[in-house]
């Protein structure tokens, strides 16, 4: 038989009395100090981890509240950009319809000057046929006319014209 697997006695109690000594002398002085330092660790673990979810909770919330600013920043940009399209079209619409008033109003200030600039002409074009017609009366008759005589005979003669 291996010499390992020999029981010897003696060997056994003065094992028992060693292990014995080692365990009274790690009680007395080492087993306190290990105690509190794996209490210490576990304490500074759990403290950790405390420290871990707090932050953890802190960024969500930070996150969260990010995100709300987020949000509204954009539903803010949105109504911005929606209210100066608004405008951009109320400009657009309001110096649209100026132009079509100014449009208007030149149009108006054209007829009324073509109309000044046509009773013009026509009082012109009458003067010239009225001095025509005494002028080839005259010729014609031979002498020269009274002016009821000749205001008679321009009327008729205008009022014909401007039948046709």
């Amino acid at each position: 038989m291996p010499a390992f697997l020999d029981v010897n006695p003696g060997q056994i109690i003065w094992t028992l009395i060693n292990f014995s000594i080692f365990v009274f002398i790690i009680g007395k002085y080492a087993w306190k100090p290990m105690m509190d330092g794996l209490a210490a660790r576990e304490k500074a673990i759990h403290d950790a981890i405390q420290s871990a979810e707090d932050a953890n909770a802190h960024a969500n919330a930070i996150l969260k509240e990010n995100k709300e600013n987020i949000a509204k920043a954009q539903s803010e940009m949105m109504s911005i950009v929606r209210d100066g399209k608004t405008q951009a079209e109320a400009l657009v619409r309001r110096a649209a319809d100026e132009a079509a008033a100014i449009k208007v109003q030149k149009v108006k200030e054209a007829e009324r000057d073509i109309d000044r600039q046509k009773d013009e002409a026509i009082k012109q074009i009458r003067e010239e046929v009225s001095n025509m017609v005494i002028e080839a009366t005259e010729k014609l008759i031979g002498r020269t006319m009274q002016a009821d005589d000749h205001k008679h005979i321009v009327e008729n003669y205008v009022n014909e014209l401007s039948k046709n």
